[in-house]
């Protein structure tokens, strides 16, 4: 009888190691952008219903912050909203001998969020260059009333923040922008006060007001929706990345394949991006 319980004991505590080795086998960790993050844990959740032997775990910090947590091996996926650095690609190569794999995954407009409660609701790529850099700092030198404006932007480490200074502001910030840790933050700050403006992933303009945005003086001015970020017409679209050490095999390659597929895009949609093709 002893022995029996011994054998049977035994024989659980294999299965139970071959559980876990399965778990850690199917294990899939995915850092990086908080623009990406909803997005993210809605494919992670759904994949892993559909694929019960999965485990995804997702978490954000910044596209920076995933991108260094790829470059030092504690990430399987990093989430980035802006094109990885030269930098970075040279400390992939010095580690792991690669370049690393760049993955599309979907398409985002990124918004300028303004108050309701304010009557500018149209600005020039260089008049947001012109705000965020500190050139123009009050709302009537654009149209608006005699108000000092407010800015709220990104931390350093954030995607959104580089891919804003590289193509809208192209210098640096004014030292009054007030960095916050995420899209949602900013948002809320933005709801908060009427003279105040600032931006991020189209996905989060809850309770706000998009900024209809021009290329030029002359050219019209454009909202972010799914037809005009699909067409590039509005002029601050970019794609979200996954970035990857190499060439994904075994669950993490289904998990991305999944991801590509009309399946994983419908979830962008329903998320509000838009789908990378």
């Amino acid at each position: 009888m002893i022995t029996k319980k011994i054998k049977t004991a035994a024989l659980l505590m294999v299965l139970l190691m071959v559980g876990l080795s399965f778990t850690t086998l199917s294990k899939i960790t995915v850092k990086g952008s908080d623009t990406m993050v909803i997005l993210s844990q809605k494919w992670a959740e759904v994949y892993m219903k559909k694929n019960p032997g999965a485990s995804i775990q997702v978490t954000g910090g910044g596209s920076g912050v995933g991108l260094a947590a790829l470059i030092n091996g504690s990430t399987d996926i990093a989430n980035s909203s802006r094109p990885i650095k030269a930098a970075e690609i040279e400390k992939l190569k010095a580690r792991y001998n690669t370049l690393g794999v760049e993955i599309p995954c979907a398409k985002d407009g990124l918004s300028v969020y303004l108050n309701k409660a304010n009557p500018v609701s149209t600005l020039t790529i260089k008049q947001l260059g012109q705000i965020f850099s500190g050139k123009i700092t009050n709302w009537s030198a654009v149209g608006g009333p005699d108000a000092p404006i407010k800015l709220y932007g990104r931390e350093s480490s954030s995607g959104t923040f580089g891919f804003f200074k590289d193509n809208v502001v192209k210098t640096d910030f004014a030292s009054s922008c007030q960095s916050l840790p995420g899209t949602a933050a900013i948002v809320n700050a933005v709801k908060k006060d009427k003279y105040s403006i600032g931006y991020g992933g189209a996905a989060y303009a809850e309770g706000v007001k998009d900024c209809a945005v021009k290329k030029d003086d002359k050219s019209p001015a454009v909202l972010p929706t799914a037809a005009t970020i699909k067409n590039h017409t509005y002029p601050i679209t970019r794609y979200l990345y996954m970035y990857l050490k190499s060439k994904p095999t075994g669950e993490m390659k289904a998990f991305i394949d999944w991801i590509l597929s009309s399946e994983g895009q419908k979830l962008v949609v329903e998320t509000g991006y838009f789908p990378v093709r």
